[in-house]
């Protein structure tokens, strides 16, 4: 039927989509006039590329440039490298002139790769076709801007139809927004030659310096469980399919437990390193949170206590912490080191808090630190709010605040009912007060722990944590069951075969055994074949056993 014909057609449509696009290409882009979908397609992905980003809590860039806007700038920068004497028009394309510029003695060309310099290998991994044209002078030469064939964008200029060069766009928008040098230029590592040195050469023509940048920082490649991420592999991850497995702070601490520049490995074990490293911050805030609560302090004066060495102890290892994390910055933003820090100082505040007895303001103070760091990495989502903060009213408080006193009443509620169950053995108060516990609080992300001796912990926690760890839960306790049983069975088994005479434990084998002697001992096997003699004495040795077994069991209940 019609529907049938259009849903496989909509089917054929999505599995075909890539081949079926390289011949389309191949058959009408040359027919392409309008320009409109060079602007329309790119705005889409662009539109597609924020939203990944806004789900990644990627800040939003302060200001964002598109080539197709720049085109007048870059047409004026072009001329002005060619009237420096550093490029040449060739048949409707202009090509950077890389022998005259190395020429120069306030310039050198490829700074960054100098041994790539006439490498026609790396020259053609980076341009592609554009390394092929017999219109340069050189195989060095680069395009600045290349007369557009048909299907191809174009915009008028003095030297045809055309569009930019892959490298002059980066030189001319950066020009345009920073001026004539660089501070910090950042990239990845497979971009530094030839398209980092490509924008250094162009820029230093324009400007007819030698420090258009001043450092530049190229990030380490991503693979996909040990192989380069690509189409042809079928190993290619998206950001939301990323995002529907992971969350954006997990994601975040991936990257951030690696240094920048080195290769991340996207792979069950790198997240799940991850995930075990959010779950020791998570802890550690929810412990803290809930020592603040469940201290009975009323007054600022009264919080503030004398130290005793174990406060003096972890606050030294507090401003050691803060010293070499403040350390780990400086060198090379090794954001790896820092979270190593991060999770030596929660191990000292873990053995601190255990000992009971804990000063509130301390490690109030820690927890805020290492909250302000996720902050600055992005594992906590900043705060867009314009100007001073309004006044603290009920309405201006954060969920948290709002609703974990009547969680705490709750808690302490169920605490005293539950001691009183146990003290009148009341098993089904006890198996209620157990279900509020693990059945009907964690739906709603609230998370009880029981403490012998004092109130229970009440934390505030991810719904989908909650529920994770429950559904964990019944199933290692269902496994328990499981190999309970089984143990149980085991020994039913062997408590069964103890009252077996051990003249009739082989007379049951008839699928292995055809003949026995007069103690019941196989002596041929389920062919008639005879027994060999060392596997007479195997059976001869279990016979016994069982013999020793059965007297045992008769002892028992003479």
């Amino acid at each position: 039927n019609n529907e049938e014909v259009s849903e496989s057609l909509d089917y054929l449509l999505v599995v075909a989509k890539e081949p079926l696009s390289d011949w389309l290409d191949k058959q009408h882009s040359s027919t392409i006039e309008d320009n409109k979908i060079f602007s329309d397609l790119p705005r889409f992905w662009e539109e597609e590329f924020h939203k990944d980003m806004s789900a990644l809590n990627v800040l939003p860039p302060d200001v964002l440039t598109r080539v197709s806007e720049y085109v007048p700038e870059i047409i004026a920068f072009i001329q002005v490298i060619i009237d420096n004497g550093l490029a040449y028009f060739s048949n409707g394309s202009v090509y950077f002139d890389v022998n005259a510029f190395d020429s120069r003695s306030n310039h050198h060309y490829a700074k960054l790769v100098p041994e790539a310099f006439g490498d026609v290998a790396s020259i053609q991994g980076g341009e592609g076709e554009l390394s092929q044209s017999k219109e340069k002078k050189s195989l060095t030469d680069f395009a600045l801007w290349k007369a557009s064939k048909a299907g191809e964008p174009w915009w008028t200029s003095p030297w045809g139809n055309g569009r930019p060069g892959w490298h002059i766009e980066c030189s001319v928008m950066a020009s345009a927004i920073c001026g004539k040098s660089l501070d910090i230029h950042t990239g990845g590592v497979d971009l530094k030659f030839p398209h980092h040195d490509n924008e250094i050469a162009q820029s230093e023509a324009y400007y007819d310096n030698n420090d258009w940048v001043r450092y530049f920082l190229h990030s380490g490649h991503l693979t996909i469980a040990g192989c380069k991420m690509s189409k042809s592999l079928k190993n290619f991850v998206s950001i939301k399919e990323a995002l529907n497995k992971y969350s954006s702070r997990q994601l975040r601490l991936a990257f951030l437990l690696h240094s920048w520049r080195d290769t991340l490995d996207y792979s069950d074990n790198t997240m799940d390193f991850a995930i075990s490293y959010e779950k020791v911050l998570n802890e550690f805030f929810l412990n803290v949170k809930d020592v603040i609560q469940t201290t009975n302090i009323s007054g600022e004066s009264a919080k503030l206590v004398k130290w005793n060495e174990k406060e003096m102890e972890l606050n030294r290892i507090f401003l050691r912490t803060k010293r070499m994390i403040h350390e780990a910055l400086c060198d090379n933003v090794d954001t790896r080191t820092v979270l190593d820090r991060i999770r030596e100082c929660i191990s000292s505040c873990n053995v601190y808090m255990a000992k009971g007895t804990n000063d509130v303001h301390l490690l109030k103070n820690i927890a805020l630190y290492i909250t302000d760091l996720m902050r600055i990495f992005g594992a906590v989502e900043e705060s867009d709010l314009i100007g001073f903060p309004v006044l603290k009213t009920e309405n201006s408080l954060d969920t948290e605040s709002i609703v974990m006193p009547f969680l705490r009443i709750l808690g302490d509620f169920r605490d005293d009912i539950r001691t009183e169950g146990r003290k009148l053995k009341a098993a089904t108060v006890l198996k209620l007060c157990d279900n509020l516990r693990d059945e009907i609080l964690p739906n709603v992300g609230v998370r009880l722990e029981d403490r012998e001796g004092k109130n229970c912990a009440v934390k505030l926690v991810d719904k989908k944590i909650l529920l994770e760890e429950r559904d964990a839960k019944k199933r290692l306790e269902k496994e328990k069951e499981e190999l309970k049983a089984k143990a149980l069975a085991a020994k039913t088994e062997k408590e069964a075969l103890k009252k077996v005479p051990p003249h009739e434990m082989f007379l049951k084998m008839s699928d292995k055994f055809s003949v026995f002697d007069s103690q019941g001992i196989p002596t041929h096997d389920a062919e008639g074949n005879e027994i060999s003699k060392g596997q007479l004495k195997k059976l001869q040795k279990l016979y016994q056993a069982q013999q020793k077994k059965y007297e045992e069991y008769l002892a028992t209940i003479s």
